[in-house]
């Protein structure tokens, strides 16, 4: 059984929006990158759905390579601090990197994360976010293609969770307060 509906206040990007944005993205994506095959990166695990389902819609080949990046811990608030638990094994140094998100919020995970892949010289570093939450944002970074950009919720579901649960849901909701304040 999913995880209990119950704590979705109401469902924010229905899987119908979803999949028709991905594939307005992927037209965009297609033709920025036309004729090169770019290193695509899925930051894990909560951009596992989203990056699955972004691939398949390009017609462009891409190569894979996953990281494992938080700056949140266990908490809902972002400390600010980069930790890498999985690293990519490709070396990138001249080759179009593409970081595949969940949501960028504060943007302190994004930014610390392309000043390190830029580190390794690659020719470009371009992010694309499911989701953006430009008002909570304190580092100076936009991503370069957004799916949706969405107000100041705590948001579940198609790969983001709340203490890994909801990852599994296909919409996008949001979380009851009473779910994540009562811990």
């Amino acid at each position: 059984m999913k995880e209990n509906l119950a704590d979705i206040e109401r469902i924010l990007i229905s899987a119908d929006q979803i999949a028709a944005r991905i594939k307005e993205v992927a037209a965009v994506l297609d033709k920025d990158y036309a004729g090169k095959t770019p290193i695509a990166i899925c930051i894990l695990k909560g951009s596992v759905v989203f990056f699955g389902d972004l691939i398949r819609a390009m017609e462009t080949p891409v190569e894979l390579e996953f990281m494992k990046v938080s700056s949140y811990g266990a908490g809902t608030v972002s400390s600010g601090k980069l930790s890498v638990s999985l690293d990519i094994l490709s070396n990138i140094q001249n080759r179009d990197v593409l970081i595949v998100e969940d949501i960028v919020d504060s943007g302190n995970t994004m930014y610390a994360l392309k000043r390190m892949l830029e580190g390794r010289s690659p020719a470009s570093v371009r992010i694309i976010s499911l989701l953006d939450k430009p008002s909570r944002r304190t580092a100076d970074i936009t991503p370069d293609y957004t799916c949706f950009e969405i107000e100041d919720e705590f948001v579940i579901g198609y790969g983001l969770d709340y203490g890994e649960k909801y990852r599994d849901l296909p919409y996008v909701g949001i979380l009851k307060r009473s779910v994540y304040e009562q811990n």
